[in-house]
């Protein structure tokens, strides 16, 4: 069976979300970005109406917009993005959902009644980025140790010097431009080159 194509879904998500907004990102593919008090409807729309039956949660990522670049579609803030791939396994279409949630209030909706597999990937998105699924029944960190401070994957994350009297970096190593952490070991001046056959 054809699915719907893309303006077909976004067109029947419009119905119910009159915030709506579809959006292409840089290599022009296209997706819908809906706020995040509107998921819920909008996701329980996506997987239980006949005509859409998105019933795979392909994927459910998410990314820091700090210092992305804006343009007319896409302004430049500093929330942070969770981004939904959707499929249908009856009708063969797919969609991709966005909601930004603002950085300092950074919470989202969990979509896990509706697809299980998003206990696993909200938690990922809870590590790395900070992002609080509101409703996920463990929301625990799945990568880094549970003493870890902070969400590595935001754009404004400093690694902290050491972890547990482990220094993160080992002697001489360093980050190019990073700034000093309280921890830090004083930076050793570099010696410049000098030619051959010169002092």
């Amino acid at each position: 069976m054809n699915g719907m194509t893309f303006e077909a879904i976004a067109a029947r998500i419009a119905q119910v979300c009159d915030e709506a907004m579809v959006v292409r990102s840089e290599n022009g593919q296209p997706f819908v970005r809906v706020p995040a008090a509107a998921l819920p409807r909008v996701a329980a729309l996506l997987r239980r109406d006949p005509a859409l039956l998105c019933d795979a949660l392909m994927d459910l990522t998410g990314y820091d917009r700090l210092k992305y670049p804006g343009n007319e579609a896409s302004p430049a803030n500093d929330a942070i993005a969770v981004v939904y791939l959707l499929f249908s396994q009856q009708h063969h279409h797919r969609v991709m959902l966005e909601v930004q949630a603002p950085r300092a209030l950074c919470s989202v909706p969990t979509v896990s009644g509706l697809w299980p597999a998003a206990l696993y990937f909200e938690r990922e998105v809870f590590d790395l980025l900070g992002v609080q699924f509101v409703g996920h029944p463990s929301l625990e960190r799945i990568l880094c140790p549970d003493d870890w401070v902070g969400h590595p994957l935001r754009k404004d994350y400093l690694y902290p010097a050491q972890y547990h009297g482990v220094p993160h970096l080992r002697e001489g190593q360093h980050f190019d431009g990073a700034p000093r952490r309280q921890g830090d070991p004083e930076p050793t001046p570099t010696p410049a080159p000098t030619k051959k056959g010169h002092p």
